[in-house]
């Protein structure tokens, strides 16, 4: 695994030791970064359920100025402030252990609105619809702003709510599917 574009191109990340993460592949990380990566011009990416870290890395490396990493995993978070450290992206992020929705709920107090937030949760354990009703409640994403969601290509999305609409949809294998969202 490794970082696929910007200015940590070539950097290597470690993967969460275990099977309680799937890390995206790297081919998913260029498509998914070919649509969306041309928007960073700075901003604030949130990487809920981040796992190692690569996606909110990937996101810093081609141009966001900050990040906030969110897992409930001790294992996830010591990799992530690893992988942010072999990167030298330390001073541009903060990492959070916690659940999804109370990080969420954290990030409405602060007031907090991210231009991009990545949503890879494990699959078909997380309501996305539940999801993307926290976000509407809390306004934490910025208008123009993405959501990326990895999940399982059974799993119906929503194909447009009055907040957000795909601007990508993708089955890569039997197990994976993106949906790209953009708020209108």
């Amino acid at each position: 695994m490794r970082v696929i574009a910007g200015n940590q191109k070539g950097k290597s990340l470690k993967a969460v030791p275990g099977t309680a993460t799937r890390p995206t592949t790297d081919k998913i990380k260029e498509a998914v970064f070919q649509v969306i990566g041309p928007y960073f011009d700075g901003g604030t990416v949130l990487d809920l359920f981040a796992g190692s870290g690569s996606l909110g890395i990937e996101a810093l490396s081609r141009g966001m100025d900050t990040a906030i990493f969110v897992d409930k995993q001790s294992k996830a978070i010591h990799t992530i402030k690893e992988n942010l450290k072999t990167v030298k992206l330390e001073d541009r992020a903060e990492v959070f252990r916690t659940d999804a929705f109370r990080a969420l709920k954290a990030a409405a107090k602060r007031e907090l609105k991210f231009d991009l937030i990545l949503l890879d949760p494990p699959y078909n354990k997380m309501n996305y619809q539940d999801l993307f009703k926290e976000l509407t409640e809390n306004q934490l994403l910025k208008q123009g702003g993405f959501i990326y969601c990895e999940h399982d290509p059974a799993e119906q999305l929503p194909e447009k709510t009055a907040e957000y609409s795909i601007i990508k949809k993708e089955k890569y294998s039997n197990t994976i599917a993106i949906t790209i969202y953009r708020a209108l």
